[in-house]
Parts: C-alpha cells; structure tokens; sequence
C-alpha cells in the first residue's frame, strides 16, 4: 500500500501540471454516478440537434468559467440581492450562452445521482462532448471538482482575455493562470467553430489602429465579405460573423489555416502570425491536424484544472444558479 501511495505521489509530480490536483480522480464518479458521461453526452448531442451554434458556445462557456478564479462554475451563478454574478459583467453579457443546456444536464444528472456530481465537472464533461461531436478530439478528463459559493463580476474584467487585448496582455493572462504560451495557440484552436459579434472584429474594417483603413494584413475578399456583413453603422454591431468561415461547425485545423492565409477574424487570433514562436506554431498546426488534436486534448485539461476546488472546499450545488441553502440543525 505504501508503495503504491509514493507511486501515485511520483505521477503527480513529474506528469501534471502544477495546476493538477492529485484529489482529481479519472473514475471518481464510477461508483456514484456510473452514467455520468452518457447523461453528458445524450444532453449535448440533443442541445447540438437543436441549435448548430451551441456546440462553441457550450465549449466558450467552459473558458470564461475557468479563466475567473478558477473553474468552479462561478459564471453559472445568477446574481441576488446579496451576490452580483459573472453573467452580466463585460464579456459575458449578451455573449456567453448555453447555460439552459447546462440546467437540463444537470437537472438528469440530479435525477440519476442526487448530490454527488458538481457543476464544473459537468460544464467540463460537456466542453469535451461539444468538440467530440463536432468532429473533434475525445480526451480523459480527471473529475472532482467543487462548486463555488461565490462569484466576481470586477474579476472578469481583470482576468478574462478580450480579443482587443494585443498579444502580451493575452500571454500574461495565461502565463498568470499557470498556463503557457503553447496553451494560448492551442486553446485559440477553439476558434474552428462558432461566430464572433461584428463590434469585436469591427475596427479591422474600417478604422485599424485609429488610421481611417482596414487592417492591411487582412485578406482582401475576406474583408470585403466582412465589410458588406458588418457596415460602419452601430445596428450592426450585434450580427454574427464566423470564426472560421470555411467550416464554422467543424470542428478542425482550418482556423490555423486561415491565420496563415491572412484570413483570421479577431485580431487576438490574427496577431498570432506577427510573432516567431507563436507563428511557428500556427504553421505547424495547419499541416499537422492529427497535432492539433492531441494538443488541445491535453491544453483543456490544463485549463480545466485551473483553480479547482476539491474535497471539502467548496459543495456540491443542487442547481447550478445558486448557491445551496444552508440547512439548520
């Protein structure tokens, strides 16, 4: 027995990340919630069935959860009187959505397994479900996380990436997360699927840089394309353009493919080719999809170990809007 406990001890040590609790657990829910993961799975393919675009959704949710204290479903908490959530704050408001899909999960899983699985291993499991069935990777994720009882509006605006930030206010955030600048380039991968407001992307178009021209490193038809989309007009500020217009459901390398190509829709993506490191990457990336893969796999895990909370911190909530009322004895 002591043997195996120095042997586990070892794996913790010289394989995960600093970020990695060793509380995390690849069978923790295999005697308390045996079909977790088909619960997961059932309620994303249907969520998916229904709606094309929540798939990218559901998989930015699980980023700007963890990139906020932490993942520890804290973006899923709505505010009351004694408690300003994280929905509403810059960046999430009228952005991040698919939380009525997490709700309905969560409400099966209660069904199956009252109490026991958390909102942020569900927010996780669901994330890997959302890339897996846009034709993505499937990696093992490590469960036994805790929900938090609190959530911080003034910390997504301190913590949380903006595709306005340049390239070195992106990198600190990460690096400040425990990741790295690999991490970045992958997770930016993300972008294959989904579609970004036309405000976020907008200045490209017409003013770059306060110079009254679009970006000149953006492809010509893309721009065009994007300028008819997004006119210089605030009434456009809320239409939908993709992330990766080639195969915005897909979910693939073409987005690496497209930075290449002078073609990426944020500047926070396109920015990427503007560095050594970075770019090298990108073009690796774009040749290499089966690459591609394996990485991000092993990057969300990164991520979704950001922070978490285990054992006795935290709880367990019962509904993933609010905090667990306190009983009396």
């Amino acid at each position: 027995m002591e043997h195996k406990f120095w042997v586990v001890t070892l794996f913790c040590l010289l394989f995960l990340s600093p970020l990695v609790s060793c509380q995390l657990n690849y069978r923790f829910y295999d005697a308390t919630c045996p079909n977790l993961t088909r619960i997961v799975q059932s309620g994303v393919w249907s969520a998916i069935a229904n709606d094309s675009r929540i798939a990218a959704s559901l998989l930015r949710l699980h980023f700007h959860d963890c990139f906020v204290n932490g993942c520890d479903a804290s973006l899923l908490l709505d505010d009351t009187g004694s408690l300003i959530g994280e929905k509403n704050a810059p960046g999430n408001k009228n952005s991040v959505r698919g939380f009525e899909v997490i709700d309905t999960i969560k409400s099966n899983v209660e069904e199956a397994c009252p109490s026991t699985v958390s909102c942020t291993d569900i927010i996780t499991l669901v994330s890997r479900a959302a890339v897996y069935f846009s034709g993505g990777p499937y990696w093992p994720v490590p469960l036994g996380r805790r929900d938090s009882t609190t959530a911080s509006e003034n910390a997504v605006k301190e913590q949380l990436p903006s595709p306005f930030e340049p390239l070195e206010n992106i990198t600190a955030k990460f690096t400040a997360k425990g990741l790295d600048i690999k991490d970045l380039v992958v997770l930016s991968g993300a972008h294959t699927i989904g579609f970004a407001q036309c405000f976020t992307f907008k200045t490209r178009l017409f003013n770059f840089g306060e110079s009254g021209k679009p970006d000149p490193t953006l492809d010509a038809s893309l721009l065009q394309n994007l300028q008819s989309l997004c006119p210089n007009q605030a009434d456009s500020d809320t239409q939908l353009a993709p992330l990766d217009p080639v195969t915005s459901t897909k979910f693939d390398n073409i987005y690496f493919k497209n930075l290449v190509n002078n073609s990426g829709l944020l500047q926070s993506d396109q920015v990427l080719m503007g560095n050594n490191r970075t770019a090298s990457m990108v073009f690796g990336y774009s040749k290499l999809p089966f690459l591609f893969y394996r990485d991000f796999g092993a990057s969300m895990v990164n991520m979704a170990n950001i922070g978490v909370l285990t054992g006795s911190n935290g709880e367990i909530r019962k509904n993933c809007r609010a905090v667990n009322k306190k009983t009396t004895a």
